[in-house]
């Protein structure tokens, strides 16, 4: 069993950034594709943006391309969701998911019933 643990959540003001992080502790970012999933209230769980094992990113959904990226830091086996220029649109449950390599194909980046291993959901609040 792998084991995410998230952190960053929190209540921002439109305009306001926040930093998620997943840590993935005793893992190697080699062996797993990572991503970041959001389920905001009443829908459905969509992707937000995910890093390959080999540290490629698999992009960014069309409605935070330009304000979210997706660093991460292999010495602490940790990747982040930075997220700038919240909306109110951005409110949701945030999760961390992971897959181990080799598992997923190009189209199976941004399904998450794709991937293996979540981790508890943090939430984002953007109050307008």
């Amino acid at each position: 069993q792998v084991e995410l643990v998230e952190s960053g959540g929190g209540l921002v003001q439109a305009g306001g950034s926040l930093r998620l992080s997943c840590a993935v502790p005793g893992r190697t970012f080699s062996d797993y594709d990572m991503a970041w999933f959001r389920q905001p209230p009443g829908k459905e769980r969509e992707f937000v943006s995910g890093r390959r094992y080999s540290g490629l990113t698999t992009g960014y959904s069309d409605s935070v391309k330009g304000r979210f990226t997706i660093p991460r830091d292999n010495a602490k086996t940790t990747v982040y969701l930075q997220m700038n220029d919240l909306k109110p649109k951005d409110t949701a449950v945030y999760y961390c998911a992971a897959s181990p390599r080799g598992r997923l194909y190009s189209s199976d980046y941004y399904t998450s019933a794709s991937y293996d291993y979540w981790g508890q959901g943090t939430q984002v609040t953007v109050s307008s």
